[in-house]
């Protein structure tokens, strides 16, 4: 031990530029300044963890589907989207709101607006809408100035889009209906139970059902987003998009189209 001592004031004696007071001292190690790790949950690491495009989409409504032919004399199924006074009215900002989005307005609607409404509107010197829809984006970059038309000439043909919309509400449903369930025996003893889900519980541990368990309930009426639709035709003029394939929702509903995130879209942490 004593060795080990001398061995150490030998080592420290043989720097010229450093005495041991400094040594000794802890304030003669250098002072790192370090930044606190975001929290997972926070909403800037959530933020940062979701994939965005740079711009934002445009609120459209459903009017049905027809048939489009192609150059080639192919004939697809489309789905008929109209695009009607869709204009900026906010801008959402990191700083007051803790992400960037573009709020976008849909038609024209000046009935049962409330007063709080018609003053969002008026600061926007645009209409008052039938629909408000926000899209977020990547950066500051995305934002869009308010009162900003966007027409249909927003998206391209050829290009492919998303479109979120809500399905159709189908009441009330069991399971096989609901989850795709194959039911119980049709014999051997079953009775006046073909179609119901069976046993749902656990034995004494937990002697409880698990949250999330598939059980009858309400089918229908949610968002749902169908991805990489191809845009085939655009109209700004008319006000219409025409996108190969169907879409989810009732003729009259309102749609929201980006462009297609698994394709344009990217993190914030690859970028940087």
């Amino acid at each position: 031990m004593y060795s080990l001592i001398l061995r150490r004031l030998n080592s420290t004696a043989a720097l010229p530029a450093v005495s041991k007071r400094q040594l000794i001292s802890p304030m003669a190690v250098p002072a790192l300044k370090s930044v606190a790790p975001l929290p997972f949950k926070s909403p800037e690491a959530k933020r940062l963890r979701k994939r965005l495009l740079d711009r934002p989409g445009l609120i459209g409504v459903k009017r049905g589907m027809t048939q489009f032919y192609s150059r080639n004399g192919d004939r697809v199924p489309a789905t008929v989207l109209e695009i009607d006074q869709v204009e900026v009215v906010y801008n959402k900002t990191v700083d007051k709101n803790g992400y960037y989005a573009v709020q976008v307005g849909y038609g024209h609607k000046l009935k049962n607006q409330t007063k709080a409404m018609l003053g969002h509107y008026r600061n926007a010197k645009v209409s008052p809408k039938e629909t408000l829809f926000e899209f977020e984006v990547k950066d500051e970059n995305g934002l869009v100035p308010v009162g900003s038309q966007l027409k249909a000439d927003h998206f391209k043909p050829g290009q492919f889009v998303d479109v979120i919309s809500k399905t159709k509400g189908k009441g009330f449903s069991g399971v096989m209906k609901r989850w795709n369930f194959s039911g119980l025996p049709a014999t051997h003893g079953t009775s006046l139970a073909h179609r119901s889900a069976g046993s749902t519980g656990m034995n004494t541990t937990p002697a409880r059902v698990l949250p999330g368990k598939k059980m009858a309930g309400h089918l229908g009426d949610e968002w749902n987003t169908i991805f990489n639709l191809e845009v085939l035709d655009v109209n700004a003029e008319k006000g219409y998009i025409l996108v190969k394939g169907c879409v989810s929702g009732s003729n009259g509903s309102y749609v929201q189209i980006r462009d297609a995130l698994k394709k344009y879209g990217s993190h914030i942490l690859q970028d940087k």
